[in-house]
């Protein structure tokens, strides 16, 4: 395998290195749009070789999977590892996918120079770059005739290493097809490429994956979560404190972990992860961790399987005092649900001001309504209807006007708090129906309504710093799903009620007196005293 680009080496230059310098050295060739269309963010270097260092591999002949692999700097920093801990290491055979062709001449130059770099350990390199699609050449690990026992042919990898494209895909693409079993809604493309990663390896095989952490919880990664968990033991997990300075080269902004695991098949899962913890690439290996049961992080027995990923001892005290509440939503007779007004659909029954007698409105609630313990409406702004035509065509689309706490179901990432509540009554309006667009979920009791001690002890909760830690152990996205929050554990409704009533009595809605009232309810010193050191 010649390299057919004109670029060098240094003296003594590492292979992973060489591919790191090759690769800015492409990317500064291609346009920003072609790397979102492609999720085309190349691996750092103090990240590839904090990855790298996770394989515990010892045999003497290794195959090893990189998809997606761009310039190499994961497989190289891969072999360079293990060439340098396993003595006893004679042949490699690697396997790389990629079907970017404008950057195949810089991966066959990395790939030349690592097979001509281990010479000096006499181990042998079998490097085959393939060009196809890695989803759908590899299709039949989605064969629905395969059972738990049986592995696809391909399952022959001892490591498989990668940073997957991230980019969402259609529903009709052919990818998101072959693997309708592990997708529900608009997919991503890195959970399938997981996935087949778990397949393609060997039982014993290591699986490590740098990925956003969105598919920690969520009904889009739902059945993703339920299959990968019968293939790959967690073993250990990698957090990363600042969302910009991961892939900072690439101006990305994404909240993003590293995984570890090994493939193992029908047996009980190991009773421990490993979290480690980093803020970003420069303290990556001064990292903090600690060791949880897995149990603690995962409840693979429940529906849902959401994984925490707790990154401080506030976290852990957080989640401990969850785990410790067994009262739900369903439990207390409440609803959550997700409003049905999608406004581009609706759009012709939707105005911004009220027309007095030329046809029956009522009130249109969304987000630009809604803040932390506030609601105001109307809001006069352009784009932004306040009301929406009670006529045959929208029947379907309006609720009772009854009590509710709405909750927004988006959050930038950037936003100080992804719950945002506020507390609706139904004496706001007179009307006998409201519409709530789809950007805003709704809490309400179905038969009757909820009583204002419960709405704003609800609220007062949902705002709350305590709800908003726990939330973000689970969640890395922008997100705020109705499923999640049904299956949110709740303390005793009398505390919710309690709560309320301490806001009725002191007429106080400001955050900072909610989480004052919070956290003094549950004694909560202990729990946020690591955050003031």
């Amino acid at each position: 395998m010649t390299p057919i680009i004109n670029i060098q080496p240094l003296n003594d230059e590492l292979p992973s290195h060489f591919a790191d310098r090759i690769g800015q050295v492409y990317a500064n060739t291609v346009t920003i749009q072609h790397k979102k269309e492609n999720g085309q963010f190349f691996t750092p270097s103090g990240i590839a070789q904090f990855m790298a260092g996770l394989a515990k591999q010892t045999k003497n002949t290794l195959k090893i999977l990189d998809p997606g692999c761009g310039t190499a700097i994961l497989s190289s920093s891969l072999i360079e590892s293990l060439a340098k801990q396993n003595d006893n290491l004679s042949v490699v055979e690697l396997v790389v996918y990629e079907i970017d062709q404008d950057i195949l001449p810089y991966t066959q130059a990395t790939l030349y120079y690592l097979g001509e770099w281990l010479k000096q350990y006499n181990i042998k390199f079998i490097p085959r770059i393939e060009t196809k699609d890695f989803v759908l050449e590899n299709k039949d690990c989605f064969d629905q005739n395969a059972t738990l026992f049986s592995e696809p042919q391909k399952a022959t990898f001892d490591i498989v290493i990668s940073n997957p494209p991230y980019f969402k895909i259609p529903k009709d693409d052919k990818r998101a097809i072959v693997a309708k079993s592990i997708i529900w809604g608009q997919p991503n493309i890195y959970s399938i490429f997981m996935m087949v990663a778990s397949k393609l390896l060997k039982q014993g095989g290591e699986l490590i994956f740098i990925t956003p952490r969105s598919f920690a919880s969520g009904n889009y990664f739902r059945a993703f979560r339920e299959a990968f968990f019968q293939e790959i033991e967690i073993q250990q997990i990698h957090l990363f404190g600042s969302r910009t300075d991961t892939f900072d080269r690439d101006n990305v902004l994404q909240e993003t972990l590293i995984l570890k695991g090994e493939k193992q098949k029908l047996i009980k899962h190991k009773p421990s992860i490993l979290v480690t913890h980093s803020n970003g690439i420069k303290d990556i290996e001064q990292f903090t961790e600690k060791l949880y049961r897995t149990n603690e992080l995962i409840e693979l027995d429940s529906k849902e399987k959401i994984i925490h990923l707790p990154t401080n001892e506030t976290d852990d005290n957080v989640i401990k005092l969850f785990k410790s509440w067994s009262g739900n939503l369903q439990q207390y007779d409440i609803q959550i649900s997700t409003g049905p007004v999608v406004s581009f659909r609706a759009a012709k029954y939707l105005f911004e001001h009220y027309q007095n007698g030329t046809v029956f409105l009522v009130p249109l609630f969304q987000l630009i309504n809604t803040s932390k313990m506030g609601f105001d409406w109307p809001v006069s702004k352009r784009n932004k209807p306040q009301y929406i035509q009670n006529c045959e065509a929208t029947k379907s689309l309006l609720l009772p006007n009854k009590n509710y706490v709405f909750l927004r179901r988006f959050s930038a990432k950037d936003d100080k708090s992804r719950l945002v509540a506020c507390p609706y009554f139904a004496d706001i309006s007179k009307e006998e129906f409201i519409g709530i667009e789809n950007h805003l979920n709704y809490i309400y009791r179905r038969k009757g309504h909820l009583e204002k001690n419960e709405i704003l002890g609800l609220t007062a909760l949902l705002n709350s710093n305590l709800f908003d830690t726990y939330f973000r152990t689970f969640n890395g996205n922008i997100n705020v799903s109705a499923t999640e929050l049904r299956e949110m554990p709740l303390p005793p409704i009398n505390d919710i009620k309690e709560i309320g009533n301490q806001i009725i009595s002191i007429n106080d809605f400001s955050q900072s007196q909610v989480d004052e009232i919070v956290n003094r309810h549950f004694d909560l010193e202990y729990i946020f005293a690591y955050e003031q050191n």
